[in-house]
């Protein structure tokens, strides 16, 4: 029985060389691709498949809030991130996000069919370098509550990002990629006035009253790129 995997990444290229490398096994098969978070989700919900690989930066939709929905279905298929971020910052998110492993980009092929592996026998699969993220992070736990909370806001922003509803997420990376509160409402499916509100709340939990600073903010947490 073959292994379904759905490609999530917004540069065709990736996604090109990601499909080389699975076709070559025998016990995977590539079911569909997606160039944004919105299309990963339906097509998810559509398809079922086994694996999704998920790029975290991707434009309408990125990779963390993509996983939240995915993983939140029922019969959810498991989420590998595949990104060029090591930042613990990224990998916690994305774990906290109901990834169930990350690999870096620069993985070797037999490192990302190991990691397909694992994940579907029900594993954890973590690339090296971000084992070693996770194994600092218990470390300052272990060494008492300060360190833990200490790092806790390094990783969330001073907690600020953490407060945000996922619907103010949404919101906050469509802002930062231009788009006006009347195409914000059409891709959320939602009021103006509600976007409106949303925006309102976002900034008040942020202390962030630009677009500007919005921008370079959601930049930081993952939730959009400069190439957008």
């Amino acid at each position: 029985m073959s292994i379904r995997v759905l490609l999530a990444d917004d540069h065709e290229m990736m996604r090109a060389g990601l499909r080389s490398i699975l076709e070559k096994v025998k016990e995977i098969q590539v079911v569909a691709e997606a160039d944004d978070g919105r299309v990963a989700v339906r097509l998810a919900r559509e398809l079922n498949p086994d694996i999704v690989l998920m790029d975290i930066t991707m434009p309408n939709l990125n990779g963390m809030e993509a996983t939240r929905q995915i993983v939140s279905e029922r019969n959810a298929p498991k989420v590998i991130a595949l990104s060029i971020h090591f930042e613990r910052t990224f990998v916690i998110e994305m774990l906290a996000a109901g990834a169930s492993g990350y690999l870096l980009k620069n993985s070797a092929a037999t490192e990302l069919i190991m990691a397909i592996n694992a994940v579907r026998e029900g594993d954890v699969f973590l690339s090296p370098k971000i084992a070693g993220v996770i194994v600092q992070k218990c470390l300052r736990e272990r060494n008492g509550p300060a360190a833990a909370s200490a790092g806790a806001a390094a990783v969330s922003g001073q907690g600020s990002f953490a407060q945000l509803t996922s619907r103010e997420r949404e919101v906050l990376q469509l802002l930062a990629e231009g788009k006006s509160n009347k195409e914000m409402a059409n891709s959320l499916h939602i009021s103006v006035k509600t976007v409106e509100t949303h925006r309102a709340q976002l900034m008040e939990r942020l202390g962030i009253f630009t677009v500007a600073e919005l921008t370079k903010y959601a930049i930081r947490e993952g939730l959009t790129s400069l190439d957008v």
